[in-house]
């Protein structure tokens, strides 16, 4: 499995990275959505860990863009929404904005793992 983590701040991208690497998983990762996308014109990635909130490009934009301008079979990608806000802020149901699972913040070792399904 491979994973692109999408996160502005720093400290929450270490955590994810220090959970995934625990569970052998590769990961790259990306400080906004449009580095993201740079990478994922490259990569074929299993799953995105996206966050809502960045700057340049937020995650609500970014999902769009890759489930509206990427080709198939890519715009499918497994996408999760990542916030530590009340997510009804942004959006009334996950999935009508192109994300396929929501993880709120903090995370722990057993969502994440449900997640990512080891």
């Amino acid at each position: 499995m491979k994973v692109l983590i999408v996160d502005d701040i720093f400290t929450n991208r270490l955590l994810l990275a220090e959970v995934l690497r625990s569970l052998d998983i590769e990961f790259d990762q990306a400080e906004n959505g449009r580095e993201a996308i740079d990478a994922f014109e490259k990569i074929n990635y299993d799953l995105i860990l996206m966050d809502i909130e960045m700057p340049v490009m937020n995650g609500l934009e970014t999902t769009k863009y890759i489930r509206e301008q990427m080709p198939e079979p890519k715009n499918r990608v497994t996408i999760v929404a990542l916030t530590a806000h009340n997510p009804q802020l942004f959006f009334d149901d996950f999935q009508d904005v192109g994300f396929d699972k929501l993880l709120t913040k903090p995370y722990s070792l057993d969502k994440l793992s449900t997640i990512l399904g080891v």
